[in-house]
């Protein structure tokens, strides 16, 4: 089923089905409105330079589950993942048993990070002094075991932190445990195999939520996507909904005016319209017509953030594959216009924000998803 629509085993049955959804977009076009919010929120701009603010948002996301890859991006035993997550190194690894595991990535040695990178491995090897450990974290060989005659083994594996897949997702939880059920409010996005066509990791110089705020709201598409998104979509033309934390941002595309002489029982949203879900507290799923990207927007600094971008294959309906040149092409389209043309907008927000010019940003009815985003944020924090 295409993530576009709530699967029927969703945890959070409050979204809109996809007749009900394309219905309420007729409705706003022929009425020429928009979803809209009933609160003005004002963030103060010292949040997106303050280093005490920045590390108390870096400590939240450590102890929430959060996005960390596809589940098709450990497709087998030994498979891993090693980056840092809300400043932290992590190992991401899948074990033979087929569960996904995470460690933080130092070595209990001297604390060098035993893996790079991605890939798959049998085992980790420290480069600094070759100790070595098993893809279950446990401490497998010491070089001169003599030098180290008191040291228990059982007790120097690889510090594990809390890992759990759902939805076609791995997400980690760094401090505390989750359950063994999936994170509240968890859709089936992904399949297990689902096909990952590209992976990109670029950084800007804004601050996390400066761009996270960039992918929620469509009051800004003709102004500043006048020659690339604009032609195809609509102004100010969006369905805004809130499960939980969380959030779905439709935009919808003008072909979805072919889908008003159907049956409203069989209309679709895939292929009409791009969903955007927000993952609190740093991840996003944005579904198109052939592709789906998994974005998680790692804070760096206050003012510097790294996007790690999963592109996937989506899984029609209908039954008909989808070839990669065509995603391929799909994705040319986010990103080598709409996309650079959102991170350039939020650099140059950044550059403004000690200037004294604001000293808050102001988000309206409108922006109802950055609404509700910094309401949960406020709320977690405090």
């Amino acid at each position: 089923m295409s993530p576009q629509s709530p699967p029927a085993n969703a945890s959070d049955a409050s979204l809109l089905t996809d007749s009900q959804a394309i219905e309420r977009i007729f409705q706003h076009i022929d009425k020429r409105t928009t979803d809209v919010g009933t609160t003005v929120w004002r963030e103060p701009v010292e949040h997106y330079f303050d280093q005490a603010r920045f590390d108390a948002e870096c400590a939240l996301i450590r102890k929430l589950p959060s996005a960390f890859c596809p589940s098709s991006a450990l497709p087998e035993a030994g498979s891993y993942i090693a980056r840092s997550a809300a400043g932290r190194p992590l190992l991401v690894v899948r074990g033979v048993d087929g569960k996904v595991r995470a460690f933080l990535n130092a070595c209990r040695h001297r604390g060098m990070q035993v893996a790079a990178g991605s890939g798959c491995a049998r085992a980790f090897s420290c480069p600094y002094h070759a100790w070595t450990y098993g893809l279950d974290g446990k401490l497998k060989g010491i070089p001169g075991q003599q030098g180290f005659p008191d040291l228990d083994r059982d007790q120097h594996g690889l510090v594990a932190v809390s890992a759990i897949e759902a939805g076609g997702i791995v997400y980690i939880q760094q401090e505390g445990d989750m359950a063994t059920e999936p994170p509240p409010h968890t859709l089936n996005y992904f399949s297990r195999d689902q096909r990952i066509f590209d992976q990109r990791e670029l950084t800007d110089a804004a601050n996390w939520k400066l761009l996270y705020e960039t992918l929620m709201e469509g009051y800004h598409i003709k102004s500043l996507h006048q020659e690339s998104f604009y032609p195809y979509g609509f102004d100010n033309l969006n369905l805004v909904e809130t499960f939980g934390p969380h959030s779905r941002v439709i935009y919808p595309f003008q072909r979805i005016e072919e889908l008003r002489s159907m049956n409203p029982l069989q209309r679709k949203l895939s292929g009409v319209v791009t969903a955007v879900y927000m993952l609190f507290p740093n991840a996003s799923i944005s579904v198109l017509s052939k592709h789906t990207n998994l974005v998680i927007l790692e804070p760096v600094s206050p003012t510097e953030s790294q996007w790690i971008i999963y592109s996937l294959i989506n899984e029609p309906d209908d039954g008909l594959s989808i070839s990669i040149e065509d995603a391929q092409r799909d994705a040319q389209f986010v990103n080598d216009s709409g996309q650079e043309e959102d991170r350039a907008a939020a650099a140059a927000i950044q550059e403004t924000l000690a200037s004294g010019a604001n000293s808050h940003l102001t988000f309206g009815h409108f922006e109802k998803a950055i609404v509700h985003f910094h309401q949960q944020l406020a709320q977690a924090l405090d």
